[in-house]
């Protein structure tokens, strides 16, 4: 694309974009972000995403196991608590205004 004479090519020290600027406009009128080394082969995508597909699916599996024995955990604990209330004395509640 040609340049026009207002517009300058600067590549930023941070990034390394590079950025053209049209002076007259003082805005930024097209940017170009640097290869990078560290972004993922895409040759390998699709067997990233059938690893996260499985990942997933084994930590919902795993949730429905745990769903499954909750309502088993709360009956017993429930009965457990019910046995011990059953077993303690019946004893007037001791209030603030007693103490006095």
């Amino acid at each position: 694309m040609a340049r026009l004479k207002s517009e300058i090519e600067l590549i930023c020290p941070c990034c390394g974009a590079t950025l053209v600027v049209d002076k007259n406009l003082g805005r930024v009128v097209s940017h170009q972000e640097p290869v990078r080394e560290d972004r993922p082969d895409l040759d390998h995508a699709a067997q990233l995403v059938d690893q996260e597909r499985q990942r997933r699916e084994a930590v919902f599996q795993q949730s429905v196991e745990s769903e499954k024995t909750r309502g088993d955990a709360l009956s017993r604990r429930f009965e457990e608590a019910l046995r011990q209330a059953r077993q303690e004395p019946v004893t007037k509640p001791t209030r603030d205004f007693d103490l006095d």
